[in-house]
C-alpha cells in the first residue's frame, strides 16, 4: 500500500527482506549507522552506505563512499548520483537487495498485465498480488516490480524471442534510452535467481544469444 503518495523501498534480499519503508523525508539515508533512515545491520553495509535525496525532478540516489558500493540495475553508482525511474532494482554491497517503488505507482501491476494466472509451464503467476507459486512453494519475498514484469512479458510472449528492446520498454518505459545492455543482462540475472528458489533442477528463462531471451516451458 502507498503511504500518501511517497515512493518505497521495497526489500527483497537481506536479513529486512519482506518490509517497506517509504521514503519520507527529503535526505534518505541507508546504513548501519543508528541514525540512518534505513537502518541494515549487514557488516558488508558501511555506516553511511548511501542515500536518496528529493529534488523538484524526482528523487537521486547517491552513494556516500561505501567500502562495498553501490548498484542500481547491475550499474555501479559512482562521482555522479543517479536518477531514480519506478521499478529500479538498487543493490547495497551485493547484499542487500531492494526495489524502488515510484509514489505515483502501485505495487500490484493490474492495470500493467491480464489478470490471468495461468502459464503453461507449472508456474502459477498472480498478476494482481505478484505471487509467483510451483505447486505449494511460492517466492517470499515476491519479485521486484522489474523482475515480475520481465517474467511476465516472457510469459506473455509465448515461447517466441524477446529482445532487448522489447525488455526495455516492457520495464523501463520512461527510460529514454538511458538503460544499457548490462543492466539488461542483471535483471535477467536476478530473476533466474529467483526462479531457481522454486526449481533448483530447471532454467525458465533462455538466453538466444545475439537476439534475446525466451521463457522456456517444460512442454517445449
Amino acid at each position: 500500500m502507498q503511504n500518501d503518495n511517497k515512493p518505497l523501498i521495497v526489500i527483497y534480499k537481506g536479513t529486512l527482506a519482506g518490509t517497506r519503508w517509504p521514503v519520507d523525508v527529503d535526505c534518505f539515508t541507508m546504513g548501519r549507522d543508528r541514525e540512518c533512515s534505513l537502518v541494515l545491520p549487514e557488516r558488508q553495509v558501511s555506516r553511511y552506505h548511501t542515500q536518496i535525496e528529493r529534488d523538484a525532478d524526482g528523487y537521486l540516489i547517491r552513494d556516500l563512499g561505501s567500502k562495498n558500493g553501490t548498484f542500481v540495475n547491475g550499474e555501479p553508482v559512482r562521482e555522479q548520483p543517479y536518477r531514480l525511474q519506478d521499478g529500479d532494482e538498487i543493490s547495497l554491497a551485493l547484499t542487500v537487495d531492494m526495489g524502488f517503488v515510484a509514489g505515483d505507482a502501485t505495487l500490484p501491476l493490474e492495470d500493467t498485465f491480464p489478470s490471468d494466472n495461468s502459464t503453461p509451464s507449472g508456474l502459477e503467476v498472480d498478476r494482481g498480488s505478484r505471487r509467483v507459486c510451483l505447486g505449494r512453494a511460492e517466492l517470499d519475498p515476491p519479485l521486484s516490480p522489474a523482475q515480475f514484469r520481465l517474467l511476465t512479458l516472457l510469459i506473455d510472449f509465448n515461447g517466441e524471442v524477446v529482445t532487448r528492446d522489447d525488455v526495455i520498454k516492457a520495464v523501463w518505459p520512461d527510460a529514454a534510452g538511458g538503460v544499457t545492455d548490462q543492466a539488461v543482462d542483471a535483471l535477467v540475472y536476478r530473476l533466474r535467481e529467483r526462479l531457481v528458489e522454486l526449481d533448483p533442477d530447471y532454467n525458465y528463462v533462455v538466453t538466444v544469444r545475439g537476439h534475446g531471451f525466451r521463457f522456456e516451458t517444460k512442454e517445449n
